[in-house]
Parts: structure tokens; C-alpha cells; sequence
């Protein structure tokens, strides 16, 4: 019989791409790891995996047991709302990922919603970049996050995680009132020698002020560094660079912006594991967000 645990592991490493990233994400050794590994591939009685120079990788076999572990996680993750329904009253921990933005303009609403409607649930809020999502719901150290990519640039869907659309939004360009001109067709274009104010390298919103000058012809000068809008746009403000800004940041901006429109979308979703959608708090938190993403939004 295949061990569950084990199971899970060649699954984040398809995911993961280096034991060393499993041994990081699950804080085992690499050697343990490798141990585990090991011991599943005896129990399949095939080999899984294979080492080409430093690196191991997944063989046919492996990739073909993937796609059927990822099943058998998400059958377990419906058998766990099943029992939660079975349950009775939402009660326990839900723990909710979001980035800034959404933390700061729709996850308040849906919060109170959530506490008065089940204040059984032990509502527990995390702050982080969609790039970190996918391993925190894998590692449960999540159960529900808000993610968002731009049209312009796509994330591949992760196998261990479904999701449903929540909100799409435009993207601004913010530039300094002063000296400001309107530019023709290509606003982005126009900014080509200006100092760039961009999120950390690593981020979405670093990655999408990259592609978006690129696509325009350039390479930003990224002179400045900021996650926080409220700190992009006061550097906007204070005529420290241009940057990109989207709608849910916009609701307030200091005096001194201007706020371009573009053709570039931001396209939020709420995420959790397969097979989770049926269990009463995921729903019940998307239910919440759905309501306070229409009161924020006037709808």
C-alpha cells in the first residue's frame, strides 16, 4: 500500500522541482526526504525518480503516480469537508492568505461577515505575496487565499489547488501631476527615461512592471523598491518615479497623482486545495468575499 505522507512528498516535489525545496517546505533533512522517497518507490515497485547530473527528476512513472497522488490528496481534502459538514456548526481555525492590497480593502468586510454569521470559526489573517500561496496551502499552513496574476502575464494553475475568479480590475499608470503631459497611444512608452518604482524582486508586481515596459520597448530604471501602494504612491507624489498601480489602490490617491488607465488587468482569485471546495468554512469564506468584493465595489 502507498503511504499518504510519502505520497505527498513526490507530489511537492513535481511541484517544488529539488528535494532540498520539499525538505524546506515539510523543515525534514534532504536525506529524510530522499529516506521517504526511497521507501515509496518500493512500495510502487517502479522507479520514480532518476538523477540527471546534480538534480533529481521524476521518470514516467513518477509523473504518472503524480497525477493519480494528486487525486488521492484531493479525495482526502473532500473526505475532510464531508466531515466538517456532517459536523454540524463551523467551528476551528480558517486561516486566510491575502496580498496587501485585498487585506487593506476586502477582507475587512468579509471578516466581519464571517465572525457574525460563524463566530465559531477562529478567523487567523496572513499577509503575503501570491507568489507564496501555492506552498502554504500545500504545507496547510493556509486553508483559503486571495491570488491574483495580470493578463499579460499568466500563472500556471498548480494541480494540488483549484480556484474560483473573484474580481478583475484595471491597472494604472501613477505619474507625478507635475510635468505631466498626456502621451498619445502609449502612455508606458512615454516613461521610457523615467526613474521606475517597483515592487521586490520576486514579487508579481515586480515581475508585471518588468513585462509591461518590455512590451512597450524598454527596460524600466527601477530606482526605488515598494510592496506598499500607499508608500508607491506617496514616492509618485513626491516625484520619485512612475510606477503601476491597480484599481484597489486607487481609492484614495495623495494629491499629486495622476492615474492613467491601461489595457493591463488584474485578475484576482480565491484559492484553497483540490477537493476543498465543498467544506462549509472554505464556502462560507468564499461566500464572504464575493458579498464584500460587491460592497466595495458599489455593486
Amino acid at each position: 500500500m502507498l503511504d499518504v505522507r510519502r505520497l505527498r512528498l513526490l507530489c511537492d516535489l513535481a511541484q517544488l522541482g529539488t528535494i532540498a525545496a520539499v525538505a524546506k517546505s515539510h523543515t525534514y533533512t534532504p536525506s529524510a526526504v530522499s529516506q521517504q522517497l526511497a521507501a515509496l518507490e518500493r512500495e510502487a515497485g517502479v522507479r520514480l525518480l532518476e538523477r540527471t547530473g546534480r538534480r533529481v527528476v521524476l521518470t514516467p512513472a513518477g509523473h504518472l503516480l503524480v497525477r493519480h497522488g494528486e487525486q488521492v490528496l484531493a479525495a482526502l481534502e473532500g473526505a475532510r469537508a464531508a466531515m466538517a459538514t456532517a459536523g454540524g456548526e463551523l467551528s476551528g481555525p480558517l486561516r486566510i492568505g491575502a496580498f496587501p492590497s485585498a487585506v487593506r480593502t476586502l477582507l475587512p468586510g468579509a471578516l466581519v461577515t464571517l465572525g457574525r454569521d460563524h463566530p465559531g470559526l477562529e478567523l487567523m489573517v496572513t499577509e503575503l505575496d501570491p507568489v507564496a500561496v501555492p506552498e502554504a496551502l500545500r504545507e496547510r499552513r493556509l486553508d483559503v487565499a486571495l491570488v491574483h496574476d495580470y493578463d499579460i502575464m499568466p500563472v500556471e494553475p498548480d494541480q494540488a489547488l483549484d480556484a474560483v475568479p473573484l474580481l478583475e480590475e484595471t491597472v494604472f499608470l501613477a505619474v507625478p501631476a507635475e510635468g505631466f503631459a498626456e502621451a498619445g497611444g502609449d502612455p508606458v512608452g512615454a516613461t521610457r527615461d523615467r526613474a521606475w518604482i517597483a515592487g521586490s524582486p520576486g514579487t508579481a508586481c515586480h515581475a508585471v512592471t518588468l513585462q509591461v515596459c518590455r512590451t512597450a520597448g524598454f527596460t524600466p530604471r527601477v530606482r526605488h523598491h515598494a510592496d506598499d501602494f500607499a508608500a508607491v504612491l506617496a514616492l509618485v507624489a513626491a516625484g520619485l518615479g512612475v510606477s503601476l498601480v491597480p484599481q484597489l489602490a486607487t481609492a484614495q490617491p495623495p494629491a499629486g497623482v495622476v492615474l492613467v488607465p491601461l489595457a493591463t488587468r488584474r485578475r484576482t482569485r480565491v484559492t484553497y486545495r483540490r477537493g476543498a471546495a465543498a467544506h462549509p468554512a472554505v464556502a462560507a469564506c468564499v461566500t464572504a468575499l464575493r458579498s464584500a468584493t460587491a460592497d466595495h465595489l458599489g455593486e
